[in-house]
């Protein structure tokens, strides 16, 4: 089976509405300075810029004397737009330490969000202690955006190989391709048209085929040792869901709008009652797509994280044994949750999709 082109658009459409969404609900880093204190606090503060996004990326990191030393670090591009645009490497933020000049502004990174300053740096607050400092246009590539862009690319060639390898052959899938062939048959057979059904189920196959890899090789992106938490950003899977809200309503049939506006064969006080319900659950569908995936991931890293960091609190062979068993068991765990949240995500696509275009014959009734 042939992988089609039209699959190319819909990942692009995932990027962008995504990407967008990211930058809208960026979230913050933990300060270095707040990671002092004990071992328990600073496990936490671990565990907590994890979680969330930033504007570097590194290894690891660990104490020389006083300093902080990073393994591996990548300063990504930050893109600034205040009276034009500026370009520059986060590098150049030190971690928060030092202020960046673009003309005639300053520009300091704070708790993992970029305001305007003066050379000194300084942050004013109100009486709740939030800055109010003024905030630039914040468009950087930050890491949750540039793991999106690596999966994309990923993507686009594996299964540009994979359609060659299909001309190639006559149809038959080789190399790595015959690994993912079984994957691809599988959203088609046992997701998309039991769910849509065998007359429309084409019109979504590239969406859901794209989204179902998208969301399994990012989860499987989070289980590796580089820091990258991005299915677990409520903005990531936010972006996501709102292209299945939009492909559900955009390409309803009217006996969908038909059933929530005016349900056929309902008395007509009921139907008054029913359909401010019918509009809820429009909204509540993809509502429960976000949730469930982001606060699944979410969950996941922190237990596993959370195991990670007992090894260091019992500091002896006993615990940390004991501790580092359930890591691995946990890991194991994970590597099926990011297949099955993925799963989870298409099939309920599908069903929304299949509800929108499913074709009532209520006068035969």
């Amino acid at each position: 089976m042939a992988i089609k082109a039209k699959t190319l658009k819909h990942l692009f459409l995932i990027l962008f509405t995504v990407l967008l969404a990211t930058n809208a609900f960026a979230f913050s880093s933990v300060d270095e300075e707040e990671k002092k204190g004990s071992l328990k606090e600073e496990i936490k503060a671990y565990i907590q810029h994890h979680l969330k996004d930033s504007h570097d990326f590194y290894l690891g990191s660990y104490k020389d004397g006083d300093k902080k030393k990073y393994i591996g670090y990548i300063g990504l591009p930050v893109i600034l737009w205040d009276n034009g645009l500026h370009f520059f490497s986060s590098a150049k933020f030190k971690h928060g330490k030092a202020v960046v000049q673009k003309g005639e502004s300053f520009y300091k990174l704070y708790h993992g969000k970029i305001y305007k300053t003066d050379v000194a740096g300084t942050i004013n607050y109100d009486a709740e202690k939030h800055p109010t400092n003024e905030k630039p246009l914040d468009l950087s590539m930050t890491k949750s955006v540039m793991t999106m862009l690596y999966t994309a690319l990923l993507m686009f060639f594996l299964f540009r190989s994979l359609a060659r390898s299909y001309a190639k052959n006559g149809n038959v899938a080789a190399g790595i391709g015959r690994f993912f062939e079984p994957i691809i048959l599988y959203v088609r057979d046992d997701i998309a048209i039991p769910n849509i059904g065998e007359k429309h189920y084409g019109r979504y196959m590239s969406f859901l085929l794209t989204v179902f890899f998208f969301i399994w090789f990012l989860n499987l992106l989070g289980l590796t040792p580089l820091g990258i938490n991005v299915t677990g950003n409520i903005a990531v899977t936010f972006g996501l869901a709102l292209i299945t809200f939009l492909l559900t309503n955009l390409t309803a049939n009217k006996n969908y709008w038909a059933h929530i506006f005016w349900m056929p064969g309902v008395p007509v006080l009921m139907k008054i009652a029913l359909m401010p319900i019918e509009l809820l659950g429009v909204i509540i569908k993809p509502f429960s797509l976000l949730i469930r995936l982001y606060a699944n991931m979410q969950a996941g890293h922190i237990v596993l994280m959370s195991l990670i960091g007992l090894m260091f609190i019992f500091n002896n062979w006993i615990g940390s044994s004991l501790s580092f068993v359930l890591s691995f068991a946990i890991s194991i765990i994970e590597l099926l949750v990011a297949a099955l949240q993925a799963y989870i995500f298409t099939m309920l696509s599908a069903l929304y999709f299949g509800f929108a275009v499913e074709e009532h014959h209520d006068e035969a009734h």
